[in-house]
C-alpha cells in the first residue's frame, strides 16, 4: 500500500492512500541492495500438472488446473511464466487472461513454493520478488522455499487496467479541485467519469473482472500448477485481504499462510479510510517525536508545535501552489502525498526531514519526488506501473462507497476530526466509483475460515495504512489463528522489524512451528 493521489482526484487522497506498493517503495527509500537470482536451473523447464491436484479442480476448472507451465530464464537469474485463467469464472469456458509470474528458486533442499503478494491492490508480486528475494528473506526461507511473485490480474504484466498516457497523469496529479464546493465537486465528477470512459476503452471486459474473490480463484490455480497440495502464502497489507479470502474460499487447501499488516475485511470503506486517517496522524505524531530529538530537525518546540508547523505548511502550499526546481507545479496533494510516502517506514523518516527542511524554506523538490515515488513516477517522466489504476479499479469492485455528495460532506467532517493533518485529503473517496462503468460485487463481512492448518497474522503497533486492531479483528474471525504483534513504527513487520518477528514467521514457514498467540514483539 502505498500513499499515492490517484489521477482522478488528485487533490484529496482518501482511499489512494492505500495504494500499490508500500513495501518495495520503503525498501527503495531505505536504499536496499537487490538480488541477482540465486540458484537457478539453466533453460527453460515445464512443470507438469500432478494428476492428484487436478483431479481436486473445481468444477469446470480441470483444464487451467492442469495446464503445463513452461518456466522461461528471465530477468537475471530468475525463472518466469505467463499462467492462464478464466476471464470470468462464471464462463469458465470463455474468454482467457493470463497471470505473469516469476520464481526465485530455492537455495537449499526445497520443499515447497512460496506464493507472495506485496499489497496494493495493484502492487507487482513479480517485481518484488525480484527486487527483494535476497535480502528482505531469511537463508531458513530460501533454502526451503521457491518464491514465486506474481501479478494479479489488473496489474502490470497481468491484463492490466490501462487508462491514461503518462502526460495524462502528469497533468490529472497537477489539478485541483475544491470539492468542498459544489463547482469543484462537480468537476472532479466530470473528470472521473471521462477517466472511468478511458478505463473502460482502453482495458475492455476485464476491467469488470478484477475483484478479489476472482484474484483468490487465481491463486488457487498458481497453486495447482506450482503443483504443491497446500497452499504457501505471504501476503502483506491488501495481500492479507486476498489471503483471508482465499482461506474463506478453499478453507482445506490453506497450508502455511502469514498475512502481515492485516486489512479487516468486516469493515466498510468508510471505516477504513477513517482508520487509516487516525493512524496516519499518530504516524505524524510519532515521526515528530523523533525528529526533534534529532540534529538538523527543522521542526522545533513541543510535538504539538511541530505537528503544527507541518499543517501550516500544507496550509501554505494550499494557498499557493510551488514549483520545484524541475519546473513542476506542486499543490498541497502532491506535498501531502510526499509527506506520507515516508510514513512507512521509520527507515525512511530522514528523507522525510530532508524533505520538509528544503520545504519549509522554499524547495519542494524533494517533496515532489517522494510524492513520485510513491506514484511510481520515475526521475525520466514515465511511469513504472499502473498501479494507481488497479487500484482504484480492483476497490470500486470490492467496496460499496459512499458516494452522494451529502453523504461526502458529512465524511469529510468525520475524517477531519479523525486526523486534523491530513483528514481533508482524505475525503471525498466515493468520487472515484460514483461513474464507474461496473458495480461493486462484494459486501464487507467478516471472513470464515474452517480449515485445520493454523494462520499466522501480524501487527504492527505503529502501522499508518493497517492499524494493529485490524489484525486483532481478523486473527479473532478466523479463528484457527495466532496473533504476532511487533511494538514498531511503520508498515508490515516480518523482513524489516527484529529477530522475534523473524524467527517466530521463519520457524512457522520452515518448520510448521506456529507462534504462541498474542506473541508481542
Amino acid at each position: 500500500m502505498t500513499a499515492r493521489p490517484l489521477p482522478v482526484r488528485p487533490r484529496s487522497l482518501g482511499i489512494g492512500v492505500r495504494a500499490a506498493g508500500a513495501l518495495v517503495l520503503a525498501m527503495v527509500l531505505a536504499s536496499c541492495t537487490l538480488f541477482d537470482g540465486g540458484k537457478q536451473e539453466q533453460g527453460s523447464a515445464t512443470a507438469k500438472a500432478d494428476p492428484s491436484i487436478v483431479a481436486a479442480a473445481p468444477e469446470g476448472l480441470d483444464s487451467f488446473y492442469s495446464q503445463e507451465v513452461v518456466w522461461e530464464p528471465c530477468e537475471s537469474g530468475f525463472q518466469c511464466a505467463k499462467i492462464t485463467v478464466p476471464m470470468d469464472y462464471e464462463k469458465p469456458d470463455g474468454e482467457t487472461i493470463q497471470i505473469a509470474a516469476l520464481k526465485a528458486a530455492s537455495t537449499g533442499k526445497k520443499t515447497a513454493t512460496l506464493l507472495v503478494n506485496p499489497g496494493g491492490p495493484g502492487a507487482s508480486g513479480y517485481d518484488f520478488v525480484k527486487d527483494a528475494a535476497g535480502t528482505h528473506f531469511s537463508k531458513p526461507v530460501r533454502d526451503s522455499y521457491d518464491l514465486v511473485g506474481f501479478d494479479p490480474r489488473g496489474v502490470k504484466r497481468s491484463s492490466p487496467v490501462t487508462c491514461m498516457t503518462d502526460a495524462e497523469r502528469d497533468a490529472a496529479r497537477a489539478k485541483i479541485y475544491a470539492l468542498d464546493t459544489d463547482a469543484g465537486l462537480a468537476a472532479a465528477l466530470a473528470d472521473n467519469k471521462a477517466i472511468a470512459a478511458q478505463c473502460a476503452e482502453q482495458t475492455g471486459p476485464a476491467l469488470g473482472l478484477i475483484d478479489t474473490v476472482s484474484s483468490a480463484k487465481d491463486l488457487d490455480i498458481l497453486r495447482a500448477v506450482v503443483n504443491d497440495n497446500k497452499l504457501n502464502y505471504l501476503g502483506y497489507s491488501y495481500g492479507t485481504f486476498l489471503g483471508s479470502t482465499y482461506a474463506s474460499l478453499f478453507p482445506d487447501n490453506v497450508g502455511r499462510m502469514v498475512l502481515d499488516g492485516a486489512l479487516d475485511p468486516s469493515i466498510s470503506n468508510e471505516e477504513l479510510t477513517s482508520g487509516q486517517a487516525r493512524a496516519f496522524e499518530k504516524a505524524i505524531r510519532a515521526y515528530v517525536a523523533d525528529c526533534l530529538q534529532e540534529d538538523g530537525c527543522p521542526l522545533n518546540g513541543t510535538v504539538d508545535d511541530g505537528v503544527q508547523q507541518i499543517r501550516d505548511l500544507i496550509g501554505a502550499v494550499q494557498q499557493t501552489p510551488r514549483t520545484a526546481k524541475d519546473g513542476r507545479l506542486v499543490n498541497a496533494n502532491m506535498l501531502v502525498s510526499g509527506l506520507i510516502t515516508p510514513l512507512y517506514n521509520d527507515a525512511s523518516w530522514p528523507a522525510l526531514t530532508q524533505a520538509l527542511d528544503a520545504a519549509m524554506t522554499g524547495d519542494v523538490s524533494l517533496m515532489l519526488r517522494l510524492a513520485d515515488l510513491g506514484a511510481d513516477r520515475t526521475s525520466n517522466g514515465t511511469y513504472s506501473s499502473n498501479s494507481t489504476f488497479a487500484f482504484n479499479a480492483i476497490n470500486c469492485l470490492d467496496y460499496p462507497m459512499v458516494s452522494d455528495t451529502a453523504g461526502m460532506r458529512a465524511e469529510q467532517q468525520r475524517l477531519m476530526k479523525d486526523s486534523p493533518t491530513l483528514g481533508y485529503f482524505f475525503a471525498y473517496g466515493g468520487t472515484n466509483c460514483v461513474d464507474w462503468p461496473f458495480s461493486s460485487v462484494r459486501t464487507p463481512a467478516p471472513v470464515e475460515y474452517s480449515g485445520e492448518a493454523p494462520i499466522v497474522v501480524i501487527g504492527t503497533t505503529g502501522d499508518p495504512a493497517t492499524p494493529v486492531e485490524w489484525a486483532a479483528s481478523l486473527r479473532k474471525q478466523l479463528g484457527n489463528a495466532s496473533l504476532l504483534t511487533w511494538q514498531g513504527e511503520g508498515h508490515t513487520a516480518y523482513g524489516r522489524s527484529n529477530d522475534c518477528i523473524g524467527d517466530a514467521v521463519d520457524s512457522y514457514l520452515v518448520e510448521g512451528k506456529v507462534p504462541a498467540d498474542n506473541t508481542v514483539c
